[in-house]
């Protein structure tokens, strides 16, 4: 398969679980968080091996910087990988407020 025919990458967001997954091969991904008032806290993300370096932690992140931004949230990274994928790609947290402490 070329890369670009690759299937795209859908997230889900399970707010009653508390956490956005990425169902793919059979295998699932994670990104866990939870909601304090007006911030929504990157707690931890959880990508098997299988599915490492195909953009699926990526597109959990990106999903969570949707959320905040359509529902005026904070986003409180407190999981490493958001935090370093956060500070890495500053373009796609426009109109994102990121409570860094």
């Amino acid at each position: 398969m070329a890369s670009g025919d690759a299937d795209p990458i859908v997230v889900e967001q399970r707010d009653e679980e508390h956490r956005f997954v990425v169902a793919r091969d059979g295998l699932l991904a994670e990104l866990t968080y939870h909601r304090d008032a007006e911030r929504l806290v990157l707690v931890h993300d959880g990508v098997p091996e299988e599915l490492s370096g195909q953009g699926v932690g990526s597109a959990l992140v990106l999903a969570a910087v949707d959320l905040a931004r359509a529902s005026a949230l904070t986003l409180v990274p407190r999981c490493p990988f958001a935090r370093r994928w956060l500070r890495e790609h500053p373009e796609l947290t426009d109109g994102v407020s990121i409570d860094w402490h």
